[in-house]
């Protein structure tokens, strides 16, 4: 397997990107005890799903200040840059960058594109992401800032968080709203719950796309759908393996969704929490299902057509992957 082939992640969260020393480095400026969320390696420890979500809130206290933002887009687009990744969507959210106040988050989001602009070896794009396990009310929140920031920088809406809080047709105002506003929509689904979580981020949020979606295997006459409507999955293989979705790679039904003639695309989620960067996910699926440069490059070209961005942009990602 060639690594020299260009890499497109459309499933990254930005605060989740955060390497721990980045984030120990912020706790000691800021006189923060952060030190029960790492383990003795030095890197995030925490023992299941529910743990998980509790040590990403807790890194996220110490992100206060556009400033801080501003550092940690750079030091997350600048790891990519360094694993081939050309392209990436990074998802961004005002619960954290300014508490869903629309002056702070614009504030916030400001910094993050200066620091965006300052990487030129990789293009973003923002999608603004609500948290699940803060309710519709919140959602609908986020939603309004994602509206008030569309445009060629903040390209998506999407939900993220607990999957097992609350029905996803609680949050199809938020979606409606983000609709309106020409953003293209996504939505954790699939990964926690079952089949029937995806079904449901396609009936009630009439999503482009679905985070996850992996255990739509389970349910036959839904992955015919999702190959029938060209729904794309964003599936990171890594971080189900990590978290207990799957026992291992092997067990993974990534292979058998592509199979079915499902678009799916590769990424890593919150890379340091899973030990894994891009290079990685490639040379997995490269030693466990025979993934070669002809299978990659067509995962490279799934997520350039899905990508959340102009025409302009999608072609000269397909023509640089070839396709």
């Amino acid at each position: 397997m060639s690594d020299g082939l260009p890499k497109i992640e459309l499933h990254l969260h930005l605060e989740g990107a955060a390497p721990p020393a980045f984030i120990r480095g912020l706790a000691s400026e800021k006189g923060s005890d952060l030190s029960s969320i790492f383990g003795d390696d030095g890197g995030y420890a925490y023992r299941d799903f529910a743990d998980f979500l509790r040590v990403y809130e807790a890194a996220c206290t110490v992100l206060r200040r556009p400033e801080d933002y501003a550092r940690l887009t750079r030091a997350v687009l600048e790891r990519s840059a360094e694993q081939g990744v050309v392209y990436t969507e990074i998802f961004v959210s005002p619960d954290f960058c300014g508490g869903r106040d629309l002056g702070a988050w614009r504030e916030h989001l400001e910094a993050i594109r200066a620091a965006s602009d300052a990487v030129p070896e990789i293009d973003m794009r923002c999608i603004v992401t609500a948290i699940r396990h803060f309710g519709p009310d919140a959602a609908r929140q986020t939603a309004r800032c994602a509206a008030e920031a569309a445009g060629d920088f903040v390209t998506g809406f999407g939900i993220g968080g607990n999957e097992h809080a609350g029905e996803l047709r609680d949050f199809a105002y938020g979606f409606d709203m983000a609709r309106e506003a020409g953003l293209g929509l996504t939505a954790h689904a699939g990964e926690w719950r079952g089949p029937e979580s995806v079904r449901d981020a396609l009936d009630h949020l009439r999503v482009d796309r679905v985070g996850h979606g992996i255990r739509a295997i389970e349910d036959p006459a839904l992955v015919k759908r999702l190959a029938r409507d060209g729904v794309t999955l964003e599936v990171c293989p890594g971080s189900n393996v990590a978290l207990g979705v799957y026992s291992d790679w092997s067990a993974h039904p990534v292979e058998r969704l592509r199979a079915a003639g499902i678009a799916v695309t590769v990424s890593t989620d919150d890379p340091p929490f899973f030990r894994t960067d891009m290079s990685r996910e490639y040379a997995r699926l490269s030693d466990t299902f025979g993934w070669e440069d002809e299978i990659l490059a067509e995962i490279a070209r799934n997520a350039a057509r899905a990508a959340f961005c102009d025409e302009d942009t999608r072609a000269a990602l397909l023509k640089w992957i070839g396709g």
